[in-house]
């Protein structure tokens, strides 16, 4: 007589588990539509706000997470619709965007930039779904898609913002370094810091919220320059660290 009530509380979570949660789909939804609106923005050569676009794309990827573990929503459904959503946001549309503005004019080797940066985040995409229960919480294995998506239309947001022609100073190469790089980066195995370890439900010193402030203040003076600046050195931070972490054995072995 006891079997049945004990298999009613699992029943339950099972149900939970796999329902659709309003909240964190409204976040995943806004930022598919930010990704949308950023191809159809690079279609009527409107380039500066498609890399708008996509920025707020990445700041509403972020909150969706948050907020499903913040109230418990998180779903098999959640986690497949915004693996989607990434993909058209942080693969397709950069990749339409940086073509349509500057890859274009390169012929056939701006399509193909174009296509393995698109490849890139699919495939990294793909092994991050499946590797989520293996690897180091801390590290992503290979550069994240939102700050990938970042460095490129961070690039041509900057560009815009200062009025540089496309076809002045190298910049369709400039820009199909960039999208090659950033597409190669994804597929690597070089660690990027995830900052997944950062509990904000604990207190900080008043120096730590001062520092945050003084980001904000600087971030707001020149958003263009600084965010490029900042995913630069965060799309760099990822080999340095592995160069740091190569060389330390090595180090090691010349003390003995």
């Amino acid at each position: 007589m006891l079997e049945p009530n004990l298999r009613r509380p699992l029943l339950n979570t099972e149900i939970r588990r796999r329902g659709i949660y309003l909240l964190p789909n409204l976040f995943t939804t806004a930022a598919l539509f930010a990704g949308f609106y950023a191809i159809v923005m690079a279609m009527n050569q409107r380039f500066d706000n498609a890399a708008v676009a996509i920025f707020v794309a990445m700041i509403l990827d972020t909150l969706d997470g948050r907020v499903a573990r913040l109230t418990h929503t998180q779903s098999a459904f959640g986690a497949e619709y915004d693996s989607l959503s990434d993909m058209v946001c942080f693969g397709a549309a950069p990749a339409l965007v940086i073509y349509e503005w500057a890859l274009k004019d390169l012929g056939r080797f701006g399509w193909i930039a174009a296509f393995v940066y698109c490849a890139g985040a699919a495939l990294r995409l793909a092994r991050f779904n499946t590797n989520i229960e293996v690897v180091d919480k801390r590290f992503f294995q290979g550069l994240p898609s939102p700050a990938a998506a970042a460095l490129v239309a961070g690039f041509l947001w900057l560009a815009s913002d200062n009025k540089i022609p496309v076809d002045d100073y190298g910049v369709p190469w400039v820009a199909a370094f960039l999208t090659l790089y950033a597409g190669l980066t994804m597929v690597s195995n070089v660690p990027f810091y995830s900052f997944k370890d950062i509990n904000l439900r604990r207190s900080v010193p008043f120096t730590v919220i001062l520092v945050i402030v003084l980001c904000f203040i600087l971030i707001s003076t020149d958003p263009p320059i600084v965010l490029f600046l900042l995913f630069v050195a965060y799309g760099l931070s990822g080999y340095v660290y592995w160069l740091w972490k190569k060389r330390r054995p090595r180090d090691a072995a010349r003390l003995q």
